[in-house]
C-alpha cells in the first residue's frame, strides 16, 4: 500500500494533532458513551410512562415502521455525542470531521449514483430468488409512502456510525499514531465488537462479527484515500438501504423492508451462505467507490 494513497486524510487528521493526547481520545469516548445512554435511556422512560410501564416488543426487534424509525432515528444521539466530544476536546466542530462540505457531498452523490448503478445490475444477474419465495412484507403503496422518512432515517443512523468510527476515532489515532494498522486497525475491531450478538450461534455471530469488521476497514480505506467521510457514508447507506429497506431478515429490523428473505437469524446454514454473498458484493461495492474516487 503506497504511504501517498492516503495523503488526503492528513487535512482531516492535522486539526486534530495539536491536541493527540490520548487521555483527550479516552475521554471523549466515555463522554460520547454517556450521552448517548442518557438521552436513550429518556426516550425509552417517555415511551414506558405514556404505555402500560413497559416497552413494547416490537420497539426492541424494529418489527414495524414506526418503531425502526424511532431505533434508527436515536442514532442522531451519537452524532450529537460525537460533535460534542470533538467540540469539548479539541476544539472543532462537525465539519471538522466530515470534511469540506462540497467536497463531502460531490463525493457522496458520485459513489451513491455509482452503488445505484451496481445494485441495478446485481438485481438483473442470477439467481433470481433466495431458494425460496421472498414474503411480502409491507405493501408497495405503503412502503412507497414511508420511503422519504425510511431513507432519511438510515442516512442519520450510518453517518452517525461513520463520524463516530471513521472520523473522531480514526482521526483521533492518526493525530497520534503513523501506522494505519493502527489508526484503521483498532476502529474496525470496535465497530465489529459492536455487531457481535451473544444470541446467535457461535459460528454466525462470529462470521456477523468478521463481515463488520472487514467493512470498518473498507470503509476505513475509502475515507483515507478520500479526505472526506463522503464515500463511507455512501457505501455504508448503500448496504443498510438493501438490508433494511429492500429484503430484510423476519423479525430483525424488518419494519422497514418491502420484502423479508426466507430464512431467519436461527438458520445458520443460509445465513451464513448468504453472508459469504453479501461480503463479496460489499467488497465490489468497495472496489466501485474506489474507481469512482479515481476520476
Amino acid at each position: 500500500m503506497r504511504e501517498n494513497a492516503y495523503a488526503p486524510h492528513e487535512d482531516l487528521v492535522a486539526p486534530v494533532r495539536p491536541r493527540a493526547e490520548l487521555w483527550r481520545l479516552v475521554l471523549g469516548v466515555l463522554l460520547v458513551g454517556g450521552i448517548v445512554f442518557t438521552l436513550n435511556a429518556s426516550v425509552l422512560m417517555a415511551f414506558t410512562r405514556l404505555g402500560d410501564g413497559s416497552l413494547p416488543a416490537e420497539l426492541m426487534t424494529g418489527s414495524s415502521p414506526g418503531a425502526l424509525l424511532l431505533l434508527l432515528g436515536n442514532f442522531a444521539f451519537v452524532t450529537i455525542g460525537t460533535v460534542m466530544a470533538a467540540r469539548l476536546l479539541q476544539k472543532r466542530g462537525l465539519m471538522a470531521i466530515l470534511g469540506p462540505p462540497a467536497l463531502v457531498w460531490r463525493q457522496f452523490r458520485r459513489v451513491s449514483l455509482a452503488l445505484i448503478a451496481l445494485g441495478a445490475l446485481v438485481l438483473m444477474l442470477p439467481p433470481y430468488d433466495m431458494g425460496a419465495p421472498l414474503t411480502p412484507n409491507l405493501s408497495p403503496g405503503r412502503w412507497l409512502a414511508l420511503l422519504p422518512l425510511s431513507l432519511a432515517a438510515i442516512l442519520i443512523q450510518t453517518s452517525a456510525e461513520e463520524i463516530l468510527f471513521r472520523g473522531f476515532l480514526q482521526q483521533s489515532l492518526a493525530a497520534r499514531f503513523r501506522s494505519p494498522v493502527i489508526w484503521i486497525g483498532l476502529p474496525s475491531a470496535l465497530f465489529a465488537l459492536g455487531h457481535y450478538s451473544g444470541n446467535l450461534p457461535g459460528s454466525t455471530a462470529l462470521m456477523i462479527t468478521a463481515w463488520a469488521g472487514l467493512f470498518g476497514i473498507l470503509s476505513a480505506d475509502l475515507t483515507a484515500r478520500s479526505g472526506t467521510l463522503g464515500p463511507a457514508i455512501a457505501l455504508h447507506f448503500f448496504n443498510n438501504a438493501i438490508a433494511l429497506l429492500v429484503v430484510a431478515l423476519p423479525d430483525s429490523l424488518d419494519g422497514l423492508a418491502l420484502f423479508t428473505a426466507p430464512y431467519d437469524m436461527s438458520d445458520a446454514g443460509l445465513l451464513q451462505a448468504w453472508l459469504a454473498v453479501d461480503l463479496a458484493l460489499m467488497v465490489v461495492a468497495w472496489l466501485t467507490a474506489r474507481l469512482v474516487l479515481r476520476r
